[in-house]
């Protein structure tokens, strides 16, 4: 067991940051086990503890931003093998390994001396063991050969079955010691037109504590830029080698470097030396480790890659979740947070209400994220944009012939399901046959294909949103009473924007983060002046139209900030809070819009469609304009007014 933290994004990424046993807190504090350099986490953040069943425990010490448990703000929780654990701008991974690892690896230490010896130099084409014919031929006269063969058989076999990149060093390495006299051996592998070394694995014969393992630079290059293996047989007597200040300090009488090479592309290189005197290598050795590299490079370009590919799984997944993930701290969204945290580990069937862009599907995924079917699929629908002609076929999927047009067999999206979590959208405005039909499903699990005769039973959890009042809609008789109760096995209510303001400059700096990796531009702060316009606004289209508006705010803008002027007009409409103080601009061009409307409706005695038109703008977009300026009550007082006049 190992446990530890793998941070995944913030100022340490891709570090590991190992966990003691006992108590560990975390947090921007030196002072901490696990200190984070991070301004938006806070001094003492959570804390980390070991139960007596060996299991971790995760406590959030009061902090400034929360601590949260894949997306789900937590108070305490029990962690799992590969919980994310994010702590303001930082994300780490929780891990713990039960199987036993191979010995750690010694350090790689390069020196940049520059020598020249007496070296004996291989091509490819001439390594012995990598021509069948000629094996053949010499097999009879020693019996190296046959010992070599052996070993040469037993590397393939074991190189060719191991996944793991660090393991599969070890084993390679290990092996090698059994048919080379070597004390201490590394594997490098660079990447890139420069072909730098990016990774680096060092073993020592003895086991134990690793020990610094200094490879020749120089030599290394030459192997990788020539794609030739090189054996320095006796180094203290070979020239300019015993001037090498690392061999020398390491008492090094023998080394060896073959080059790893995939599709005439050297790819690293295997260095081995020993200090013996007596275990001096051979032009046999030389063209051994020539094969073992022939044979063990594609493995280990092959298990690199895969590492590679992991990871960049585990980083795209991670910005996913962060993108899906519900954004808040507010007690609206704390209340969110505790409902999901309380149903998601269970298999009930949950309703999400609440106005569009208030994030209703958001919240739907964090349920699947954090319940047992995190890892099956989560298939959503929109119930308002596929055409009823389509949804049951859809849903349910259909046999052939069922219809015209239905040439082959195809599987609806309930059975593509199976196992996993069906998201119904818009569930309100299912067509009452589908109603009748979705009932069967939530009541017995099966249902049938359309054109089909047998059951086909599944194993989904659903989970409902809508904008619509369903209990109104039961009332008139436009849903289902017994679909709805069904539904309703748990409801929540998402919250609209203007219920937790106080939520707005998180978003906010969220949504600008978002935009600013996505449109590739710099992030940019947001104005006092236009941080005010944000929390005073209303948002009609909440949290999406909050988006939408640091997206334009963000790609339009031409300064170094978030000003006023780069927000939608419609928020430059509303009235000014108490907070927010506006520029002398912005004050002039929103009383001349103010006098405008006012002198059009005056001159139309009231008529607003003739004052939108002496305006050039839609009749509906004045009504908004007279709201959003505050102009109704000095339009009615300047029409009696001037009634009265003309009286």
């Amino acid at each position: 067991m190992r446990p530890r933290l793998l941070v995944i994004a913030g100022p340490s990424k891709d570090s590991t940051i190992p966990l003691p046993d006992g108590e560990a807190t975390l947090g921007r504090d030196p002072t901490n086990a696990v200190a984070v350099a991070d301004a938006s986490v806070s001094r003492k953040h959570c804390l980390l503890r070991k139960e007596e069943d060996d299991r971790f425990q995760i406590k959030d010490l009061d902090s400034r931003n929360g601590t949260l448990v894949n997306g789900l703000a937590v108070k305490e929780q029990r962690l799992r093998h590969g919980d994310e654990i994010a702590t303001g701008d930082s994300v780490f991974l929780f891990l713990v390994e039960d199987e036993d690892r191979p010995l750690p690896p010694s350090r790689v230490e390069f020196d940049d001396s520059n020598p020249t010896a007496e070296t004996k130099l291989i091509h490819p084409r001439d390594v012995v063991y990598l021509q069948p014919d000629r094996l053949l031929r010499e097999l009879p006269a020693t019996s190296k050969v046959a010992r070599n063969l052996s070993a040469l058989l037993k590397i393939s076999r074991v190189v060719h079955a191991i996944r793991d990149l660090e393991e599969l060093q070890a084993q390679l390495l290990d092996l090698i010691f059994e048919v080379v006299p070597a004390g201490r051996g590394a594997i490098l592998l660079a990447e890139g037109a420069g072909q730098e070394f990016n990774c680096l694995y060092a073993r020592t014969r003895e086991a134990g504590q690793p020990q610094l393992v200094r490879v020749s630079r120089t030599i290394a290059r030459q192997v990788m830029q020539e794609n030739v293996a090189i054996l320095g047989v006796d180094v203290p007597t070979s020239g300019r080698l015993r001037d090498v200040e690392s061999l020398a300090a390491s008492e090094v009488r023998s080394l060896l470097c073959v080059p790893l090479t995939v599709f005439q592309r050297v790819i690293g290189c295997i260095y081995l030396d020993s200090t013996n005197a007596a275990d001096r290598f051979q032009e046999d050795h030389l063209q051994l480790m020539a094969a073992v590299a022939g044979i063990s490079a594609v493995a280990l370009d092959n298990a690199r890659r895969l590492q590679w590919l992991e990871q960049e799984n585990q980083r795209l997944t991670t910005e996913v979740r962060q993108e899906q993930s519900l954004v808040g701290e507010g007690v609206r969204m704390k209340e969110v947070f505790q409902f999901l945290a309380r149903v998601a580990p269970t298999e009930s069937t949950v309703l999400i209400e609440g106005e569009s862009g208030t994030g209703k599907e958001l919240a739907a995924r964090a349920l699947h994220r954090n319940g047992h079917r995190g890892n099956k699929p989560f298939v959503a629908i929109n119930c308002a944009a596929i055409p009823e002609t389509l949804l049951e076929s859809d849903l349910f999927g259909h046999e052939r012939g069922a219809f015209t047009g239905a040439a082959v067999q195809k599987k609806g999206r309930l059975e593509v399901a199976d196992g996993g979590v069906v998201f119904l959208d818009e569930i309100g405005e299912l067509a009452p046959a589908l109603q009748v039909k979705l009932l069967r499903v939530l009541q017995e699990r099966e249902f049938e294909r359309v054109g089909g005769t047998h059951p086909i039973k599944i194993d989904i959890r659903l989970i409902a949103a809508t904008n619509r009042d369903l209990n109104e809609a039961v009332r008139t008789g436009e849903f289902r009473q017994d679909l709805y109760y069904r539904l309703a096995v748990m409801r929540l209510t998402m919250p609209p924007l203007r219920e937790h303001r106080d939520d707005i400059p998180m978003l906010t700096r969220h949504f600008v983060q978002k935009y600013a990796k996505r449109s590739k531009v710099k992030p940019k702060p947001v104005s006092r002046e236009a941080m005010a316009a944000l929390v005073n606004y209303e948002w009609p289209g909440n949290v999406r139209e909050l988006e939408n508006a640091i997206e334009r705010a963000l790609v339009m803008g031409s300064s170094d900030m978030v000003l006023l002027e780069d927000l939608p007009e419609s928020l430059l409409e509303q009235e000014s809070a108490a907070e927010m103080h506006e520029g002398k601009y912005h004050a002039s061009v929103k009383e001349l819009k103010k006098q405008l409307i006012l002198d059009a409706v005056e001159q139309t005695r009231g008529n607003y469609v003739e004052a939108a038109g002496i305006l050039g703008v839609h009749p509906n977009y004045l009504h908004r304009l007279i709201r959003n300026l505050g102009l109704k009550e000095a339009l009615q007082d300047a029409l009696r007014g001037r009634n009265r006049f003309s009286a």
